[in-house]
């Protein structure tokens, strides 16, 4: 009789587990609903679906991904003990009044941690990938969480012409900082499908330009040509590549700018460079690499060999300095762009967080980060795959 009571008690007591964890996914479901974002249907869809990249219901690479997945997990396991600063980091705050004086080359970067640039061009202002959320994450309570409140607050931002996102994964594509920004007069240049997203969070439909590889759109006298990228899509675990990822090209009267989104290495970087370079400033992705993935992030030396792809001429490293999202150091990055920079004899420009420098008058490079252990090249090398 005291067995079957037992037994009984452990079932109501799995039953209200279950009952408990049950509520807890619906009420973590209906937090992140709308930060994750909506499926393209319509003509949206059906403009994605005569894109060259379109195949089988999803967008691919020209060359697949590798992954290698028992590597990925012993990366957990293996961690650098310096994946994120001990102290906080020397920022350049400030507001809107910063802008008012043009730069004197025409060409001036801000840059304001991982992928966000604020890029002015021939009298034209452009924003890469806005994340001013706490976490990159569809939740505000659990994920990545930023190492440095942003440079400048959104609100103190100048007009803004264009915002352009390389893809939809949480630390390039912000669902708060989009809704902060939606009712802006300012255009989002969008890969295609990304669009179906910031519709569905109140950004005018007009204001929307969704570009497939090689299309270009005009914005206030600037031309923005969508690039070739090497990576993948995705915020729902379900949706994998149900959006195009992109790079973008900048194009002014005067001076041409990069911007590689996240991307590894390509063949068809040589291109980007003969038919839109060369370029004043590229800003490719340095960080969050693992020789588990190397096809997914470009690691720092193929960075430094992108940027000489594209026909480069100074480099801004982007994509590290803000988030933890791979196993390595945190510096280690900028230390190696900076070695194989020095080797290949290229201009990197390394300004502080919020920190804006006119790549065509560089100054004096700074040393502004720690001097911590790091793996070199050797070490731990990042070669993509199909590159030749």
């Amino acid at each position: 009789m005291k067995n079957i009571q037992k037994r009984g008690g452990l079932v109501r007591v799995a039953r209200w587990t279950g009952l408990l964890v049950a509520i807890a996914l619906v009420a973590i479901a209906a937090d992140a609903w709308t930060a994750l974002g909506r499926r393209a249907d319509g003509e949206r869809r059906v403009r994605m679906e005569r894109s060259p990249q379109w195949q089988d219901g999803h967008f691919e690479n020209p060359q697949p991904l590798f992954n290698d997945w028992w590597g990925s997990l012993r990366a957990m396991f293996g961690a650098s003990p310096y994946v994120g600063p001990a102290e906080p980091l020397p920022t350049v705050p400030g507001d809107g009044r910063r802008f008012e004086t043009p730069p004197s080359t025409g060409l001036r970067v801000t840059w304001l941690g991982h992928s966000s640039v604020l890029i002015e061009i021939d009298g034209h202002r452009v924003l890469t990938d806005p994340v001013w959320s706490e976490r990159a994450s569809p939740l505000s309570w659990v994920g990545p969480k930023r190492w440095y409140a942003p440079p400048i607050p959104l609100a103190e931002l100048p007009p803004i012409d264009a915002v352009v996102i390389s893809h939809d994964h949480y630390d390039h594509l912000d669902y708060p900082t989009v809704l902060a920004m939606k009712d802006w007069d300012t255009t989002f240049v969008v890969p295609l499908g990304v669009g179906a997203h910031l519709a569905s969070w109140g950004v005018p439909e007009a204001r929307i330009v969704e570009l497939d590889w090689w299309e270009r759109t005009r914005v206030r006298g600037l031309e923005i040509v969508g690039t070739p990228s090497r990576h993948a899509s995705g915020r729902t675990g379900i949706d994998k590549d149900a959006t195009l990822w992109a790079g973008f090209a900048l194009l002014g009267p005067q001076h041409r700018a990069y911007y590689s989104g996240d991307t590894g290495l390509f063949p068809a970087m040589k291109d980007i460079g003969a038919r839109l370079g060369p370029f004043d400033v590229t800003m490719i992705e340095v960080g969050q690499y693992h020789s588990a993935w190397p096809d997914w992030h470009i690691g720092p030396e193929q960075a430094v060999l992108a940027h000489r792809m594209v026909q480069g001429r100074v480099l801004l490293p982007v994509h590290w300095g803000l988030f933890t999202l791979a196993a390595h150091g945190w510096t280690e990055p900028i230390e190696r762009v900076l070695a194989a920079a020095e080797k290949a004899g290229d201009t990197v420009v390394v300004p502080k967080p919020g920190q804006g420098i006119e790549p065509l008058a560089p100054p004096m490079r700074e040393r502004w980060w720690p001097n911590l252990p790091w793996e070199t090249a050797a070490q731990h090398p990042i070669v993509s795959t199909q590159v030749n």
